[in-house]
């Protein structure tokens, strides 16, 4: 947990820039009174207390903007309920007054009704016709402010700077970055089992903002992020002279333009992005045996990096892009890898019992997560990069496709569950804390299948 800033020498300012003409610009407000008693939340542990919390509606004179202020105050609090790092008072319970807090909270309120941190805001509508929304993080028990900012946008933008908020609370009290601002890609599964209509499909993390990317004409698969988070890369299986070709594509969020990266001649699986996003790592089939490769999105040139008989796929960039994990069965049964980024210094990291399956490096670079299989049960694990420390979080009939929020904290996944005696199962999305803690379904409108987690957001 990082120490509390002296809160006389604060003065420092934060400015944000979105696309699109949107403009934030968050201003550190000047804390007050001294910092002593700073509350820490430790997020190392698996299961423990959630930290209790009261996070008021953002208060507005007008109507719009108090109607504005409530719905900023009630996604914060979501976020923070579903990290399951901290627990949300009832507004019921609160004591002081809206228009009375404007003037600072008056802490006895607080600490009666059990709250240790207090999480209160303004919301005004500029001449401009822009919205400026204020936060103020306080500890009661310390009655000292531990961070403020101000943040200037759209009305519309509203959800947005509540995400925003919800980071800047997150990271102020666990110390680590926290991940609200972000999305959500996956493919979005209707239909009857034996013509199952897949679409690719885009939501905010706590599931606004939801909308479908392609019309289900064709089947997608495995779709990835950039590190810019602008792009996807995923799979097509498109119909040409009577048979379904499978093609790798990349789709711009902005623009909505879909580009096939490229035709090539066997099957082509998961594709993903390198960590600089100039690459795309990929398994692709000759001749009936799958390696891995790397295309260079600027010059579209193919680099083969492993050359084995057996099956090599799944391929996963670490953070600094200099080692690759991966799935390959040259020992037998499908096994974890490892691989300098040219392809060399091969090394086996996974020892357990049964199969493995879609490694995917955290961002962070201290965990490899996993789907595993063995005597029937499926399981998502996490290792350490040499294979150390393997323990299993999730334990089910089918749970499969780990992705890793941008923190390296919370792991989402699909599970696959059986819906009646003739064959037919749902498949929907969660969350769950890399120590296995808090595990949690993320709702969407339809089954969902093959998330993957984006960066946070510019």
């Amino acid at each position: 947990m990082r120490n509390a800033a002296p809160t006389h020498d604060l003065t420092d300012r934060l400015f944000r820039s979105l696309a699109s003409a949107l403009l934030f610009a968050a201003v550190l407000l000047v804390l007050a009174g001294e910092a002593r008693g700073q509350i820490e939340v430790d997020i190392n542990r698996g299961f423990f207390e959630p930290l209790p919390v009261a996070v008021t509606d953002f208060h507005g004179e007008l109507q719009d903007e108090a109607k504005t202020g409530a719905d900023i105050g009630g996604v914060i609090a979501a976020n923070l309920e579903r990290s399951g790092l901290f627990r949300p008072l009832p507004p019921k319970a609160f004591i002081q007054t809206l228009e009375s807090l404007a003037n600072g909270p008056r802490f006895g309120d607080w600490r009666i009704i059990g709250a240790q941190a207090l999480i209160s805001g303004t919301v005004r509508v500029q001449g401009d016709g822009r919205l400026k929304v204020e936060f103020r993080l306080w500890d009661v028990f310390g009655e000292t402010q531990m961070t403020g900012l101000a943040y200037y946008t759209t009305p519309g933008n509203w959800r947005r700077v509540a995400h925003i908020i919800s980071d800047a609370i997150y990271k102020r009290l666990t110390g680590e970055e926290g991940y609200f601002d972000t999305r959500i890609v996956y493919i979005a599964e209707t239909g009857p089992q034996t013509r199952r209509i897949k679409r690719l499909a885009i939501m905010d993390q706590d599931g606004a903002n939801h909308q479908f990317l392609t019309d289900g004409e064709e089947i997608v698969l495995t779709p990835r992020f950039s590190p810019t988070t602008q792009e996807i890369t995923y799979m097509v299986f498109r119909k040409i002279g009577g048979r379904e070709v499978p093609r790798v594509y990349l789709y711009n969020l902005n623009t909505g333009q879909q580009e096939v990266l490229g035709r090539f001649p066997g099957m082509t699986f998961a594709p993903r992005f390198a960590p600089d996003g100039n690459t795309v790592i990929m398994s692709m089939a000759h001749e009936g045996n799958s390696e891995v490769y790397t295309l260079d999105l600027r010059t579209r040139r193919e680099r083969r990096l492993t050359n084995h008989p057996s099956i090599d796929t799944s391929p996963s960039f670490g953070p600094d892009g200099q080692q690759i994990v991966f799935n390959s069965d040259r020992s037998g049964k499908p096994q974890l890898y490892v691989m300098d980024r040219d392809g060399g210094n091969v090394r086996r990291i996974s020892r357990g019992q049964g199969a493995y399956y879609t490694p995917v490096w955290s961002p962070r670079g201290d965990w490899v997560a996993f789907t595993r299989q063995f005597k029937g049960e499926f399981y998502i694990g996490v290792m350490k990069p040499d294979g150390t420390g393997e323990r299993m979080i999730v334990k089910d009939y089918n749970v499969e496709a780990p992705t890793w929020a941008p923190n390296g904290r919370v792991i989402s996944f699909f599970r696959s569950t059986p819906a009646d005696s003739k064959g037919n199962f749902t498949r929907k999305l969660y969350t769950v804390d890399v120590t296995g803690y808090n595990e949690r379904e993320m709702i969407t409108p339809v089954d969902g299948a093959d998330p993957a987690w984006s960066p946070l957001i510019p």
